[in-house]
């Protein structure tokens, strides 16, 4: 199936511009129409009339309101980290939309995190009538593992994200690692074949538990995708000059950018 994968937000924990930072990324980032305005990361992939979110950051309203966003069927999250869970409330009216309520996945550390944050939306008693109706689906952290999803498959990819192990995702031909600072040897047969790959690359100098682009470049090289977009991006990377920079298959990516890919079934060994 055909499927469109547009970013929500490619900025780090502290989008760009950051607040009280007058260096030159940030101040562009206030003008009309600037790539460097990043909010926080999150994905959406369309697909057969439907509509998955990778994240709920807490921009995720204003996201969703540039997007014209008025469906979302399922949302995916990569860990339990306030930049990526804190719109969840934001669902609200449009899981109104649909009898069934929306499916979140997660693996159990996150989905507890979220239960508690959302404590009122999964209390089952003296329950607030126009909580969000969503519904928790606890997933596996094995390597390899699969959410089927309307005639697709997403498969969780483990990535480092500095001494914690979190969730990135592949889906067809794409696979998205946000917020991984290196890729464990049992993730990367998971990764061959790629036309997308999506990683972090937060700034020049190297971090504890983010990619730098000297190391995500690297990375990209080693996995040899058709091409890659790098994301969580802080305000030391400028989008123009950075793009000059990088191999030509390379780009940062930028929020509300769009990319065509093929999404489809694949086989595996273990389900969600």
């Amino acid at each position: 199936m055909d499927a469109t994968l547009t970013f929500l937000g490619s900025g780090t924990s502290m989008g760009v511009p950051t607040l009280g930072c007058t260096c030159a990324v940030c101040t562009s980032a206030y003008l009309p129409g600037s790539r460097n305005r990043r909010t926080r990361p999150s994905v959406l992939i369309s697909y057969n009339d439907h509509n998955v979110l990778i994240d709920t950051g807490p921009d995720f309203h204003a996201q969703a309101i540039r997007e014209r966003l008025n469906q979302v069927d399922a949302v995916l999250y990569t860990h339990s980290h306030a930049d990526h869970i804190l719109g969840m409330d934001d669902l609200r009216p449009l899981s109104f939309r649909t009898p069934e309520g929306i499916n979140l996945y997660a693996d159990d550390e996150t989905a507890q995190t979220i239960e508690r944050v959302f404590e009122y939306t999964f209390r089952t008693i003296d329950r607030y009538p126009t909580s969000a109706r969503v519904h928790m689906h606890r997933t596996s952290t094995a390597a390899g593992t699969v959410i089927p999803l309307f005639g697709a498959d997403f498969i969780r990819i483990p990535v480092t994200h500095g001494r914690n192990t979190i969730a990135g995702y592949r889906f067809g031909s794409a696979a998205y690692l946000t917020d991984m600072s290196d890729i464990p040897a049992e993730s990367l047969p998971l990764l061959k074949d790629l036309d997308l790959l999506i990683l972090d690359a937060l700034r020049r100098e190297p971090h504890p538990s983010h990619s730098h682009l000297a190391n995500s470049i690297a990375l990209v090289e080693k996995i040899a995708p058709k091409r890659a977009f790098f994301t969580h991006i802080s305000h030391d990377l400028d989008h123009e000059t950075t793009n000059a920079e990088l191999p030509k298959n390379m780009q940062l990516a930028h929020d509300g950018m769009k990319l065509r890919f093929n999404i489809f079934p694949q086989t595996t060994d273990s389900k969600a």
